[in-house]
């Protein structure tokens, strides 16, 4: 008789991290006629489809022995000719070789955290912060601790104390429309932290998604330009939010020592980003006006932000608050304390509304009576919608 062995075990670190709770909520609400706040989505009627599908056809027919073989783990020298423009263009001087193409930025941030995390090292986190960070640097097996911040974010001080008691490894920021909060770092609150992680021994990530997004204001430099933590920054960004999240168009700027690292990395991973997609974008950038596309996108989702701020006050109880964001995609509201999130949203599902309960983004302890509303997927009417069955849900 031969006895069968258990089945094989996976990983600890598979089993330990959890699914997505936001991605949860779209796949329950995809399914209906939900008008979701929920997802961090772009809005589809506002892709440049017309410039991007003739970026496509222009570099498979004037190259397509090119475009459709393998490349360099690096990127696309063009893309990424491209984007260090851009990027000194808004006052940050990058060579293309301080760059890295990534398959959208969620693989440069789980490519930096598995080139520099050890299990067991500190990551230090805004409170609340992106999900998906969270999820990342705990599957690298990393304890994250999270720090004290108010309605302008991390806090100098906190900082500083918490630096020289954890001795931590990295510090993860989204300096500008933060998710969820929609909050921006000022330049004095940036300056703080780049002194404090100058003297800290650890690396600064800085992931900036949403940083063309402005509505008002102009724009702050990113801490990773600041001459006191240029050897220790990394600045992460994406095209996902300005041209279409489904190129999976990522990138990296980084000290040598890290993006040398990345490369072995994301050589093991997936050998290198998609040769065509990574083509039609340098060419996209060469041939169409992006800053003109923009300009169409930061006006069609300021007044969807308007939108739903206006409507807010007569949807949710009295005494609720929430953020003002100059940019970007998110408000955060926190309810009034006899309020569960959790509970309101399955209340809100049966009004056929929904939106992402603010639990899951807390590294510390979790603030129950807070949620997440995105404005950018609907228009200003459904919006509208939106906030009326949103206020039926509460009412009920």
């Amino acid at each position: 008789m031969v006895i069968r062995a258990d089945t094989p075990a996976l990983a600890s670190r598979a089993t330990d991290v959890a699914s997505s709770p936001v991605r949860d909520i779209l796949a329950l609400t995809e399914k209906s006629d939900v008008i979701s706040f929920a997802g961090g989505l772009p809005a589809p009627e506002l892709f440049d489809a017309a410039e991007i599908k003739k970026a496509y056809g222009r570099v498979l027919s004037e190259s397509p022995h090119r475009v459709l073989q393998y490349s360099t783990t690096e990127g696309d020298l063009q893309l990424r000719e491209a984007i260090s423009e851009r990027l000194a263009h808004r006052g940050f001087p990058t060579r293309p070789s301080d760059l890295m193409i990534t398959t959208g930025s969620q693989q440069a941030l789980s490519l930096v955290a598995s080139s520099v995390l050890d299990p067991g090292d500190t990551v230090l986190v805004e409170d609340p912060t992106y999900l998906a960070a969270l999820q990342c640097f705990r599957s690298a097996g990393a304890r994250v601790l999270p720090v004290p911040c108010d309605a302008e974010g991390i806090t100098p001080e906190a900082l500083h104390e918490l630096v020289a008691r954890t001795r931590p490894k990295l510090l993860y920021l989204i300096p500008n429309f933060q998710n969820p909060t929609g909050r921006t770092l000022s330049l004095d609150r940036r300056e703080a932290i780049a002194q404090a992680m100058a003297h800290s021994g650890a690396w600064l990530v800085e992931d900036d998604p949403y940083g063309e997004l402005r509505f008002e204001g102009s724009h702050i430099p990113w801490i990773s330009s600041l001459a006191s933590v240029a050897d220790r920054a990394v600045l992460l960004s994406s095209f996902s939010k300005i041209m279409a999240p489904g190129l999976r168009l990522g990138w990296l700027r980084a000290p040598e020592s890290v993006r040398r690292a990345c490369v072995g990395a994301k050589q093991a991973a997936d050998l290198h980003t998609s040769t065509l997609d990574q083509a039609a974008a340098a060419r996209y950038l060469k041939d169409a006006d992006l800053d003109s596309h923009l300009a169409r996108v930061r006006s069609a989702y300021g007044r969807r932000r308007d939108a739903l701020l206006d409507g807010l006050p007569q949807a949710l109880p009295a005494g609720s608050a929430w953020s003002t964001p100059a940019g970007g995609m998110f408000i955060w509201v926190k309810l009034p304390q006899e309020y569960d999130a959790t509970t309101a949203l399955r209340n809100a599902v049966t009004k056929r509304v929904a939106f992402v309960p603010g639990t899951p983004f807390f590294a510390g302890t979790p603030d129950r009576t807070t949620l997440r509303l995105s404005f950018t997927l609907h228009t200003v009417e459904e919006i509208t919608a939106g906030l009326g069955r949103l206020g039926a849900s509460f009412a009920r």
